[in-house]
């Protein structure tokens, strides 16, 4: 519901204002009861600032209350209810007012009454125009604005009109809400100008409910007719429901199962497991850690996986074994056979559909399955795949064995070279220092000279002897002491040997045990490093001429007695739910589709 605004001081002009408009044609009475002639030429509106012009006659009149008429004191009057006053155009021009009594009688304006009507008359011919509760509200709270002394809606109505107020005027003057909710919608004049006033129920309009009761018989007979109504669109919606299921979903579930059990030709399957071992024994402790367990291998059991489900086997299966020609037997039904002359591409989906390779990465364990027409064929397929998965898992280690031997190789004939060397080295300062062992001769020269350190020693104790004596033989002194000179020499020339230079430009005993102990030691390592070399050589060869990965078979590729494909009751209720599950999906699909277009 909108409620108007409560507006003090407005002015709106109406469109077309400044023309000249048409006085009501109802008559006013004035203070005396007497009629007043209606006014030949509508007032025009003036601009906010000029002073209006006030009517000569009042506007309202009380009832007098001893039966003579009392003149009222008309008051002061501002622009705006001067403005509500001043006679308006009301929109239809000559015509009557839509949903008064002159209306009803077909357009006809009512005719002016010789003398006074009651109050009661007036009130009376205004109820008979159906005015809606809102239009009487309307007129009542303009009745109060211009203090008309209503006594009901119905007398406000009157007061207005008597004064030449339109008592809807409010409304129209700010533009609210149309009061179409309960009225009928007036015709507008010939002019085309557009309605502006509040609508009116029409009086004849029926707004009361039918009394027209039905019987039990005829309830009971509508009720029946209902029924079956509803019983024949509930049997029409099964009878659809289920042709579209026996069309979509039971027929090509029969088809289905009729080509699993009649035409389909029997596949033998032969199931192997294997997985696979490494050779080595070594290895760090983290290798060491994970060597019983899947994870050491799993690299390894993947890239079988990927081998055996690759081109690269089902092109050597059809060399060594003719897969091709096997699958393109004609005893083979139509849907599973082989083309004659089909391509590789073709060749392989046929492969990856009947060689299923699987991996356990828990437990390191390779399954696979090969499915044939022949039980013997398909065993004979499960082992030729496993020997080639052998095969190629060992060599996925051959290039690392191969570069690991030439390694080696490389290693030992370097380090045999540099022990040449270092022998070589040694037997040429030898040869130039003449000199075998440096060490010995140092041991032999240091025995010379503790042998004459001692004879010295002895003779300078005898020297001593002989001087003790008061009267010594200077014969057998001065021989003492010139042994003793001829000893210290020696002993001296021994010790130089060791530590300097020769007068003939040699080395010195030293610096030739030096150089004999430097060039030792070199040969000493580089003939440790060759045999280290030596050593990595032969366990080079080892691993390079064994196998490192093999396969361990943990179930045998055994030929089957019995056909393992097709399972044709497992195939036929899974087509069902295929063909159950895609016409559910349509439908939902089709009532969405159907809601959306009709919303």
């Amino acid at each position: 519901m909108t409620t108007p605004p409560k507006a003090k001081k407005f002015r709106i002009r109406r469109p077309g204002s400044d023309a000249p408009r048409e006085a009501s044609p109802e008559t006013q009475p004035n203070a005396q009861g007497a009629p007043q002639p209606p006014r030949a030429q509508a007032q025009t509106l003036r601009p906010a600032g000029q002073q209006p012009q006030r009517p000569a006659t009042p506007q309202g009149q009380r009832p007098p209350q001893g039966g003579q008429p009392q003149p009222r004191q008309p008051r002061q009057l501002n622009a705006m209810e001067e403005a509500a006053l001043s006679p308006q155009e009301d929109g239809f021009g000559g015509a009557p007012f839509p949903g008064s009594a002159a209306a009803d009688r077909g357009g006809q304006a009512a005719p002016t009454p010789s003398r006074r009507e009651p109050p009661e008359v007036e009130i009376g011919r205004i109820k008979q125009e159906g005015l809606t509760g809102r239009q009487l509200r309307m007129a009542r709270r303009v009745a109060q604005k211009h203090g008309l002394p209503a006594t009901s809606d119905y007398d406000a109505v009157r007061l207005l009109r008597k004064a030449g107020i339109d008592p809807f005027q409010t409304a129209n003057m700010l533009q609210l809400v149309s009061s179409e909710e309960g009225g009928a919608k007036p015709q507008p004049p010939e002019g085309g100008a557009r309605v502006q006033l509040p609508q009116t129920i029409q009086p004849q309009q029926q707004q009361l409910p039918s009394t027209q009761v039905m019987d039990a018989a005829d309830r009971a007979k509508s009720i029946q007719e209902m029924q079956n109504q509803i019983v024949r669109r509930r049997r029409k919606k099964l009878l659809l429901l289920a042709t579209r299921l026996a069309a979509l979903v039971l027929l090509p579930t029969l088809i289905a199962g009729w080509y699993f059990y009649v035409v389909a030709t029997p596949m033998y399957a032969t199931k192997s497991e294997f997985v696979i071992q490494k050779a080595e024994s070594g290895g760090t402790a983290m290798s060491s850690l994970f060597a019983g367990s899947g994870l050491a291998t799993s690299q390894d059991s993947i890239t079988v996986q990927s081998y055996l489900s690759s081109r690269d086997a089902m092109l050597r299966l059809d060399e060594e074994l003719g897969f091709k020609a096997h699958f393109s037997n004609p005893e083979i039904d139509p849907i599973q056979r082989l083309d004659a002359d089909a391509s590789n591409e073709e060749a392989y989906k046929t492969y990856t559909r009947n060689v299923k390779i699987g991996f356990d990465p828990t437990e390191g364990i390779v399954k696979m399955e090969v499915i044939a027409a022949d039980p013997a064929f398909s065993r004979q397929m499960s082992e030729a795949l496993i020997r080639y998965a052998e095969q190629r898992v060992d060599n996925l280690t051959s290039r690392l064995r191969d570069d690991q031997m030439a390694g080696a190789r490389e290693s030992y004939e370097e380090a045999e070279q540099a022990m040449l060397d270092a022998q070589a080295e040694v037997l040429r300062l030898q040869e130039s220092m003449g000199i075998f062992d440096a060490t010995s001769d140092a041991t032999s020269i240091m025995g010379q000279v503790n042998t004459f350190e001692t004879q010295l020693q002895q003779k300078r104790l005898q020297l001593q002897q002989l001087l003790d004596n008061p009267r010594p033989n200077q014969a057998r002194v001065e021989g003492v002491r010139g042994d003793i000179a001829r000893l210290e020499q020696l002993v001296a020339d021994l010790r130089a040997r060791l530590t300097e230079d020769g007068q003939q430009g040699g080395d010195s005993l030293a610096s030739v045990s030096g150089q004999l102990t430097i060039a030792q030691t070199n040969l000493q390592t580089r003939t440790a490093l060759m045999q280290q070399a030596l050593q990595q050589l032969e366990t080079a060869r080892i691993e390079a001429n064994k196998q490192t990965r093999y396969l361990e078979m943990g179930v045998h590729p055994v030929a089957p007695d019995r056909a393992t494909y097709p399972r044709a009751f497992e195939n036929t209720l899974l087509a069902f739910l295929v063909f159950a599950g895609i016409y559910l999906m349509i439908s939902i699909t089709a009532a969405i589709l159907r809601e959306q277009v009709t919303s």
